[in-house]
């Protein structure tokens, strides 16, 4: 019996080392790899075994060139290979920014694939994907802040009633009151922005899509009833309208602004949007900012973000704003 549990074990790991085409391994690196795994095995086992698993499991052999090269058909009915490199590499570049993106329910589901690539690009040695994780980070732009905590049995059960489209009964926190409220929900997408996830949803008996933010949610119920489909509801447009970044006007308008040369440099490096330019101020190192840019909290608040680097001319309601912002701050800091 532990012969064959042994035996069992050996085909499966034989199984999980062999890539889809057009990738293929040789049969000698399939043999360093399950003597590396524990097993006692000869070159000549092996091929017997691949051999015996080739018409159940759609192995296929290039015997073009010595050593003979094993992978997987791409119709083959059972996918047993181990992760590949690049996905392994691309996992592994993108926990650390999906950490301040995703629910941490989400994420605690996502760790087995990341262990599994940390674990593949760890048993790669010198391969050249292996030491490029090693060198290699991402970095967000701007200050992160931790994603906000959500019950995991808030998130199953929003996520069961999205995917199966059911209506759903949620006790929700008000940002602006602080009260309870009761809402039965008709879910009609997800949006994670920032540290924050949000439910799009309709409640029962209105037809707009309103915003719920997950963390706030205290208790939910999945109930039998068929959610309203949202038929013409798509996220992307939904997304478009500027209801994330607090789009005050459907137009574009014109950022006319002095901003200083390393800003310039900056910003013609990354342009603000596709229309932009910069162009010389006389008997000035500043840079003139000419740049169309949606009317929105987002853009101002990154103007707001560049202090004393930058002087906007117009749109003259920013212009407004930002005197009436400066005066706030003074009195604030005035010494008493």
């Amino acid at each position: 019996m532990s012969q064959a549990k042994d035996t069992l074990l050996r085909l499966f790991a034989l199984l999980r080392l062999i890539p889809t085409e057009p990738q293929r391994i040789a049969t000698p690196t399939l043999l360093e790899k399950l003597r590396d795994k524990g097993f006692s095995v000869t070159l000549r086992s092996i091929q017997r075994d691949l051999n015996r698993l080739s018409i159940p499991f759609s192995l296929q052999c290039n015997d073009s060139e010595t050593p003979f090269r094993w992978s997987f058909t791409r119709d083959a009915p059972l996918k047993l290979e181990d992760m590949d490199a690049p996905t392994a590499l691309a996992l592994y570049l993108s926990q650390s920014h999906l950490h301040s993106l995703l629910p941490q329910t989400v994420l605690d589901q996502l760790g087995p694939q990341f262990r599994r690539a940390r674990n593949f690009l760890g048993d790669l040695g010198n391969n050249g994907l292996a030491d490029w994780a090693r060198r290699v980070r991402a970095i967000p732009y701007g200050k992160s802040l931790l994603p906000a905590a959500i019950a995991p049995d808030v998130w199953r059960q929003v996520s069961a009633a999205l995917l199966e489209r059911k209506q759903m009964e949620v006790t929700y926190q008000s940002r602006s009151k602080g009260e309870l409220k009761q809402f039965r929900l008709h879910p009609a997408g997800l949006v994670s922005r920032h540290a924050i996830s949000y439910l799009l949803a309709s409640v029962d008996g209105y037809s707009d899509v309103r915003q719920f933010a997950l963390h706030r949610i205290q208790q939910v119920r999945v109930l039998v009833e068929p959610a309203l489909l949202h038929a013409s509801f798509d996220v992307d447009d939904y997304i478009a309208t500027g209801i994330f970044s607090h789009r005050q006007t459907e137009n574009s308008v014109e950022l006319v602004a002095d901003v200083h040369p390393q800003i310039a440099t900056l910003l013609s490096e990354t342009p603000l949007s596709l229309q932009q330019t910069l162009s010389d101020i006389p008997d000035h190192t500043w840079k003139r900012l000419r740049a169309q840019v949606s009317l929105d909290r987002e853009t101002l608040w990154w103007v707001f973000g560049l202090n004393d680097n930058i002087r906007v001319h117009a749109p003259q309601v920013w212009v407004e704003e930002i005197r009436l912002r400066l005066t706030t701050m003074q009195d604030l800091y005035r010494e008493v």
